[in-house]
């Protein structure tokens, strides 16, 4: 069943069908038990935060091993004043540095140690078996595939909204 958002006559809100609605609360109440399950075994297991394992991921995989402040935040789902707390602590632990930008005496790179790539290294093996187990492990190819685009359109509609805002 399609259901419009445009605007009632009314002005109250679209009706959204139930099956929709169900599919938002599952994906809240799975993304949010899911984070604390892994974010749980990160701290226990390898005395990690959650935030702290996705910063050294996301440095890892970007060119160079390092990101402006601002991609960084965007990348972690962060604010520009959550990330600078964060990186603050993460420095103090020897796990990433601050370097300035050539091309911007105002810009900011957050860079990935050696000893932050470490970390990574040996904490990544608990989170991979807690995603393989508490998320991967529940779907079958198809459902992987379908889920992966869903997720990816709505993410870049997102995106778009942001971008137009």
């Amino acid at each position: 069943m399609s259901t419009s958002t445009a605007p009632t006559p009314t002005g109250r809100p679209p009706r959204i069908a139930a099956e929709r609605l169900a599919a938002w609360r599952g994906f809240l109440e799975a993304h949010a038990r899911v984070t604390d399950v892994l974010a749980r075994e990160l701290r226990d297991e390898v005395r990690l935060p959650l935030a702290w394992y996705d910063v050294l991921v996301q440095l890892q995989e970007a060119d160079g091993h390092r990101l402006r402040m601002q991609e960084l935040a965007a990348a972690v789902l962060l604010s520009k004043s959550g990330l600078t707390r964060l990186v603050d602590r993460m420095e103090a632990e020897g796990l990433v540095r601050r370097t300035a930008c050539a091309d911007d005496r105002r810009g900011t790179f957050a860079e990935l140690t050696d000893e932050g790539y470490e970390t990574l290294r040996r904490t990544a093996p608990t989170h991979l078996r807690g995603v393989e187990e508490h998320f991967t492990s529940l779907l079958d190819d198809h459902e992987a595939e379908v889920l992966a685009r869903a997720l990816q359109r709505i993410a870049q509609h997102a995106r778009e909204v942001e971008a137009d805002a």
